[in-house]
């Protein structure tokens, strides 16, 4: 349905920031909330943030809250995850996904997924 294409990750010292971007294609990506996740090798794909279709309303992970900000900008068919203040376990593979919820803090209510941006957070 919608294709998503992650970019912007890379290696950042402590405190530094990064801004992801999710290209999506399809003009169907504009109709659904979208939510960026992330995962470490071993553990769960964990809630990061999450926008409303209209982008009017955030949401956001305790862990991530005051550092990070997503956006969207439907004339660019793109979703945004800054992250400024970076931790070292900010560390792992983001992705983003759409959902028809909102908030949807499960990566089980999400349908599409790109195929994630990898983030490392140095000390």
């Amino acid at each position: 349905q919608v294709q998503l294409v992650e970019s912007g990750g890379g290696l950042v010292q402590a405190g530094g920031s990064l801004r992801l971007s999710c290209a999506a294609s399809g003009r169907t990506f504009s109709n659904y909330s979208v939510g960026w996740f992330r995962q470490t090798p071993g553990n769960e794909r964990e809630f990061v943030a999450a926008i409303t279709r209209s982008g009017s309303n955030t949401w956001y992970a305790g862990s991530v809250k005051g550092r990070f900000t997503i956006s969207r900008d439907h004339a660019k068919n793109a979703a945004y995850l800054q992250m400024n203040s970076l931790r070292p376990e900010d560390t792992a593979v983001y992705t983003c996904g759409t959902s028809t919820f909102f908030p949807a803090l499960l990566s089980r209510f999400y349908y599409d997924w790109g195929q994630g941006t990898q983030v490392t957070v140095s000390s």
